[in-house]
This record gives structure tokens, sequence and C-alpha cells, in this order.
């Protein structure tokens, strides 16, 4: 009798033989489709007990990880690097996978315009991170209907009420600081944040501010300076800080991205960093260590941040509802060559 190879039965020809079928048919009843005639299925199944036919296991197609998206504003940014890092590692550890995609935040045309939301839907992504400033309402109602759990890494404005986020410690970062220059001796110090309704930028206000009231330090109002992020406008700001009858000795600049800028205007003054004047930068960005002289700077855990927020995505994509909707790392302030004491004792 003939024999399967690395098997001790008869061949599927042998079975289809004695039960008077063709091999398809019988190959049909051994894979439990249904489309055979009943009589037929028990003529082949009774012959397959008879012959003791050894149904060889099925080689099932593994089921795919699950899949999570992770949005970002952009794919260039130091910010969105770190971000990448931390989550790729996190979810590595638990078993998914994840798509990256670029997407601006805002669109007259809703979500469809920027593209992502319509693509990991037919993904059929479990869930989604996003490291953007912020969603529009309209975007937030569209995960909304398609139940698609998501979280918010470090948005730079308050999400809606019950929206799972995870950012870092602002107000803390911003209070050590500027806690790290009054300790060196400064009296006179200024900040300069981002855009001024920016919580994010806000909480680190805040902290100077908490540090400077419990030094009993005055604040000025003209010592406290709002912008955009960019070079060019940290410039401008800080021309302006350096134009006052009393200028600082020190600023806080809530973003290192903000910084060169602050150099530059400096520079133009001919004043030397940080001989003339103490600089203290917020994120611990690459360009932190690079730049001449390192930059004295608040490290937030981005890579942490990312990784936490998939920790908490995961919960929400089991059902699990999450310890807190707010979750806040501790920042650490990282000191370099950008600061000194002020260069007379007097100021």
């Amino acid at each position: 009798m003939a024999r399967s190879s690395g098997s001790t039965g008869p061949t599927l020809a042998v079975v289809a033989r004695e039960a008077g079928v063709s091999v398809p048919t019988a190959s049909k009843v051994v894979n439990g489709r249904e489309d055979v005639a009943p009589e037929t299925r028990r003529r082949v199944t009774e012959v397959l007990d008879r012959l003791g036919y050894i149904r060889r296991p099925r080689c099932e197609t593994p089921k795919p990880a699950p899949m999570v998206d992770l949005v970002v504003h952009s794919l260039d940014s130091a910010w969105s690097g770190a971000v990448l890092h931390g989550a790729t590692e996190a979810a590595h550890e638990a078993g998914l996978e994840v798509v990256v995609s670029a997407a601006a935040t805002r669109g007259r045309g809703g979500p469809s315009e920027h593209g992502w939301p319509d693509k990991l839907y037919a993904r059929g992504s479990s869930g989604v991170l996003f490291h953007l400033t912020e969603l529009a309402p309209v975007q937030y109602a569209w995960l909304d209907e398609r139940r698609i759990p998501f979280v918010m890494i470090d948005p730079a404005h308050d999400p809606p009420p019950g929206v799972p986020s995870v950012a870092a410690a602002n107000w803390q970062g911003g209070m050590a600081a500027t806690e790290h220059l009054i300790e060196l001796g400064h009296r006179r110090i200024a900040v300069i944040g981002g855009p001024g309704r920016a919580v994010r930028d806000g909480g680190r206000v805040a902290g100077y501010r908490s540090a400077m009231a419990a030094a009993g330090v005055p604040v000025p109002s003209a010592y406290v300076r709002y912008g955009d992020v960019s070079e060019a406008g940290a410039r401008r700001r800080m021309a302006e800080l350096l134009d006052l009858p009393e200028p600082p000795t020190a600023v806080f600049v809530c973003s290192d991205q903000m910084v060169p800028g602050v150099y530059q205007a400096a520079g133009e003054r001919g004043l030397r960093v940080p001989r003339d004047i103490s600089v203290v930068g917020f994120d611990d960005l690459p360009q932190a260590r690079w730049i001449t002289p390192a930059l004295t700077t608040v490290r937030q855990p981005l890579s942490e941040m990312a990784a936490a927020a998939l920790r908490k995505l995961l919960r929400l994509m089991t059902g699990e509802v999450p310890e807190a909707i707010r979750t806040e790392l501790s920042t650490r302030l990282m000191v370099r060559s950008s600061t000194a004491p002020p260069l007379r004792a007097l100021l």
C-alpha cells in the first residue's frame, strides 16, 4: 500500500480509491470543508477510520501582532525621534507592532484631510498614540464614534476631560530651572515662554514664578515674554529684554529650540554666555549638548513618556480603566556650561 512521506498510514489517493471518490473530494473531507454531500462524507470518513489514515496537523498562518498607530507632527524633529524610540521599545515588549504617521494637527476639512484617520481605520489599528500639539474637536469626535482608544503624549494644550495623556512635570521643571539661577546668585531673571495659551509653557512659567516668589524676588512684568518656539522669535524676545533699563542677568527659556536665537541676540550685543548672561533651557534635546556653550537645561523624559503612554494605551485596548487619566513624569535639571554666578556680585 502506498504511504505518505513521513507517515505510517495510507495515502489520500488510497483513501479516495477505496471510497470511490476523487482525491480532491477526499481532501475536502479531511480538511473539514462543508461543500461535500452528507453520504459522500460518511463514506469517506468510514474509509479513513478503517484504514487508519493519519490526519496531518493543519499549518495555520500565525496571527499578526496587534497594531497601534503613532501619529506625530513631523518625522524630522528631535522630539519625534525620542518619542518613537520609547514607543517602539515598549511595543516590542508588549508584542505590538507600531505604524508611524506624520500629520498636521488641524484642518478645515476634518480628519480625512490629513489622511491618517482613514488609514489607521482601514488598517484596523487597535489604538493610537498622538504626539501632537492638540487635536481638533472633530478629530476627537471621530475617534470617539469609532471607539478607537488613544493616548496623548506631551500635549501643549489641555485635552478635553477624560482624554488620557502622559506629560512631563512642567511646573516642577520650571521651578528647578529658576531655583538653579537663584542659587547661583541671580536676581534679575527673565523667562521666555512659547505661545501664551499653551498650557505646557504656562506650567513652566508658573514654576518660574513660584521659585521667584519663594525666594522673595519680585518679577517685573517686562521680564516675562511669550512668543513662538522659533529661533527668530526667541531672538526678538531676547533683544527686547536686553533693551530694558535693567536687563536680566539670566534667562529661563522654555524650549531648547529657542536657545540659539537667545545666544545670537546676546552675541549681537557683545555679551557672552555665561560670563555676561546665564541661560537655562527646557527639553534636553541633542542640540543642548552640541551648542556652545553646552546648555544647562531641564530634561523632560520623552522616551519614558512615550513608553508610559503605550502601556496606558494597552490597558485601554484590553478594556481596563487607567489608574489616572493624566500622568506626569518627573523632570531633571542637567547642569552644563551655560550658567554661572552673575558677573558683578551686586546684581
